[in-house]
């Protein structure tokens, strides 16, 4: 089977001086695309900068016979997240693939939680991918092709103690993707996001140290390639990926229970069994086949 190349395309990466987000540049870089490698240098709370990280993988890159270029921008700021992209378009003149993968931790309990600490975290994860995506779209409109990757979590996804602050983020990654996958559909723009588990400095408190082996960020960024490739037709999907194991994760709707008369809170109670009944499930495209059966109900 022919090799999946990324010559004379230009993948932006955040966050790309360690873990997943190196990898992903890489992979990218190994297979002919030029690469912005974007990372801040701080460490995994946020704290401190250091244009270290970001040069270390270029060197790297072009050491292996790559291109690369780097970048220590904020993805948090307005004015980070287009300096990120106009390094693309200085350097290479222009940018087909957007990977957002920088990320913060700032676990604590809900209950002890700071706004600082839920803020901080919201401004990375999602501020952020709304900002270097939003930096990125003109162009991406312009020249009628992108591709862009999100990086959502199972811990958004289903939550988990003592992340209040990311799993909010990470779950407002699934709509923002599923919205942009909307809004990109006519110009040839691909939205998708993955929701990884893989042994990083961000998961490593998180995950059974006997665990590190198996889930290497090498088993995440073949699904992230593949997504960010122009052969790749499916938009505004979620992916979880890990240890070899890829599955689709859907958001799905019951059956539900409807009357014609005004509910009741007595009626909620009588009818909560259907209400809670998981089967059989519909997954709507959008919002619009989402209301279809509420509106059946209505005009019937």
């Amino acid at each position: 089977m022919s090799e999946l190349r990324y010559d004379g395309r230009v993948a932006v990466v955040t966050g790309a001086g360690h873990g997943l987000g190196r990898q992903h540049a890489l992979e990218l870089a190994s297979r002919g695309a030029k690469v912005v490698v974007n990372d801040l240098g701080g460490d995994r709370t946020g704290a401190g900068a250091s244009a270290g990280p970001a040069q270390e993988v270029v060197e790297e890159i072009t050491k292996n016979g790559g291109e690369a270029v780097a970048n220590p921008d904020n993805v948090a700021t307005p004015e980070g997240a287009q300096a990120i992209i106009q390094t693309a378009l200085d350097t290479f003149g222009k940018v087909d693939i957007v990977i957002n993968n920088a990320g913060i931790l700032r676990d604590r309990s809900f209950k002890n939680m700071s706004a600082e600490e839920f803020d901080s975290v919201i401004a990375v994860h999602l501020r952020g991918s709304f900002l270097v995506a939003s930096a990125a779209w003109s162009t991406l409109r312009e020249q009628g092709y992108g591709r862009i990757v999100n990086t959502s979590s199972p811990a958004g996804l289903f939550g988990n103690f003592g992340q209040a602050n990311y799993a909010t983020a990470k779950m407002g990654l699934v709509g923002f993707t599923k919205t942009l996958a909307h809004e990109g559909a006519k110009y040839n723009i691909k939205a998708n996001a993955i929701a990884p588990v893989a042994w990083t400095r961000m998961t490593e408190d998180l995950l059974p140290a006997d665990f590190a082996d198996k889930l290497g960020v090498d088993q995440v960024t073949p699904l992230v390639a593949f997504l960010a490739h122009e052969s790749n037709a499916d938009s505004g999907e979620v992916y979880t990926v890990g240890g070899g194991r890829i599955a689709k994760i859907f958001v799905a709707e019951g059956p539900g229970y409807g009357q014609k008369e005004t509910l009741t809170v007595e009626a909620v109670r009588d009818n909560w069994a259907a209400i809670n009944a998981d089967s059989p499930l519909t997954v709507f495209k959008n919002v619009g086949e989402q209301m279809g059966p509420l509106i059946q109900q209505l005009t019937s």
